[in-house]
């Protein structure tokens, strides 16, 4: 080890509910994505902090589902990968499916629902029982009715895509803290016992009252027997509402916890990020983080690798062949977005068939998460639009709430602001004269936006003052940086890049 320090989160941005696993060296993870698309990111990282977008477990939504992307868990299984995942069938309850893998890169073949209780089932996780018997582990989405959450056992197919046998209870929100629910179970095995690490209470957005807790058992079936000290871990003055992670082993043994929390300035309008703490062992057999003080700010890196949070500051100038990992849209419209590489690399945004015939401005999106509350976002387009098309830069909460700035073909720069559904233009001025358009958004507190306009890049423009952008965070995501086009037809919206700079 060579003194080297990680800062908390270790993965900046919206990745809740977040699932890790370690094969041989190489670390591999992925989190919830809810309504956006692809459909649960893998990264990679050789040492715990310094992660890497390099796929995801769908590109397109599976068949049978409508939205609801949560808690992917993934693992592995005699030499097989697995991405037990909740998602929403179509007219009907919240599921539990899986989808498998040669290798944890994918690609992943999905095999559909594997239960679907009326309440909703969600938040699975697989282990093998002291036997050596496969089984699934999952939440009773009962607080969606006001009942009870139990957490069932039931036994899984040899190949672990089909439950067989009958389920059984292993707890429920039974103690004080846990509230209305508990969820999002963690199994693993430590010195002849079965370990629990749960989440209880409200998971999310500005009143959460999210923590983590613990329960063990000699057997998978039990009896459990909650920890006494819960919960383990909880918010303190650097990060708020902790839960709902996995724990991974590094190659020396130590065990690390990665899981999601807010931050308390940036809060909702970033969404949960994902922290990483290590997880220590007491004489009486029990865990405990930092010593029960909450979420670590700053730590050891775990292989003495330092930390380069390279996240932070985010450019794209569209220069491979398609658009690179990491970039979004919204998972129940799909856009067309291309690069055209024959001018150094430019995206051309169109809005799908479907899409296509609504004017709405945002008929076409793709976004970027924001790590930070405050943050400058710029972009450039070249003045080739049709005589319909606006075309823009926006801060996205989903498609009923977002704000923006857009151009248009008449020369006008357009402010415009989206809530419940209601569109209203702000402010508008003539853009000035030149080849290029930019566009430049500046965030504050996550909240409080501005936008200007600039021919050359150096010169701006303000369009209008303050906007309030208080409504964008939907309950359980955060909000996105997006590049937006309307559904008019003819050419698409073309962009030369995307730039992303925290202002601390």
């Amino acid at each position: 080890m060579n003194g080297a320090i990680y800062t908390n989160p270790a993965l900046a941005g919206d990745y809740p509910d977040p699932s890790v696993i370690r094969v041989g060296r190489d670390y591999w993870a992925t989190a919830t994505t809810s309504e956006w698309g692809p459909e649960f990111p893998i990264l990679h990282s050789r040492d715990l902090v310094n992660w890497r977008i390099v796929g995801a477990v769908f590109r397109q939504r599976p068949a049978w589902s409508v939205g609801n992307y949560w808690a992917p868990e993934i693992s592995q299984d005699r030499g097989r990968y697995f991405v037990y995942y909740t998602a929403r069938k179509k007219d009907g309850p919240l599921c539990v499916a899986v989808a498998t893998a040669a290798k944890p890169s994918g690609p992943y073949t999905d095999h559909g629902p594997l239960t679907c209780q009326e309440a909703g089932s969600i938040d699975a996780f697989p282990i093998r029982d002291e036997k050596g018997k496969l089984y699934l582990v999952w939440k009773e989405d009962g607080n969606s009715r006001k009942l009870p959450t139990p957490i069932w056992a039931q036994p899984l197919s040899s190949d672990g895509t089909k439950l067989i046998g009958d389920k059984k209870e292993l707890i429920r929100n039974d103690a004080p803290w846990e509230a209305q629910l508990v969820e999002g179970p963690f199994i693993m095995q430590r010195g002849g016992w079965f370990y629990m690490f749960y989440s209880g209470n409200a998971c999310c957005g500005r009143e959460c009252n999210y923590a983590l807790g613990v329960a063990r058992s000699r057997a998978l079936l039990g009896p459990w027997e909650k920890n006494g000290a819960d919960p383990i871990l909880k918010g303190n003055d650097q990060w708020k509402c902790p839960g709902h992670g996995s724990i991974v082993s590094d190659v020396s043994g130590r065990d690390f916890l990665l899981y999601h929390a807010y931050h308390p300035e940036d809060s909702v309008y970033v969404g949960r990020q994902a922290l990483l703490d290590e997880v220590e062992w007491g004489k009486d057999g029990w865990p405990t983080i930092n010593e029960g003080r909450g979420p670590r700010g700053r730590a050891p890196a775990p292989l003495g690798i330092p930390e380069r949070n390279a996240e932070y500051t985010f450019f794209d100038d569209f220069a491979g062949p398609r658009l690179s990992e990491g970039w979004q849209w919204p998972q129940a419209n799909q856009p067309r977005a291309r690069i055209n590489r024959a001018r150094g690399g430019r995206l051309i945004l169109e809005p799908n068939l479907q899409s296509n015939a609504r004017r709405d401005v945002l008929a076409a999106v793709v976004a970027r998460s924001t790590t930070v509350g405050d943050y400058t976002a710029t972009t450039r387009m070249p003045n080739e639009m049709s005589t319909e098309a606006f075309a823009g830069l926006a801060a996205y909460g989903d498609s009923e709430n977002a704000l923006g700035v857009g151009v248009n073909a008449g020369g006008e720069a357009v402010v415009w602001r989206r809530e419940k559904n209601e569109h209203n233009e702000v402010a508008k001025i003539d853009k000035p004269r030149g080849s290029f358009t930019y566009l430049r958004m500046r965030a504050t507190d996550g909240r409080r936006y501005r936008f200007a306009v600039s021919g050359d890049g150096r010169n701006w423009k303000e369009v209008g003052g303050d906007v309030n952008g208080e409504h964008l965070p939907p309950w359980d995501r955060g909000v996105r940086v997006a590049l937006t086009r309307n559904g008019a037809e003819g050419a698409g919206a073309v962009f030369d890049w995307l730039r992303i700079t925290p202002a601390r």
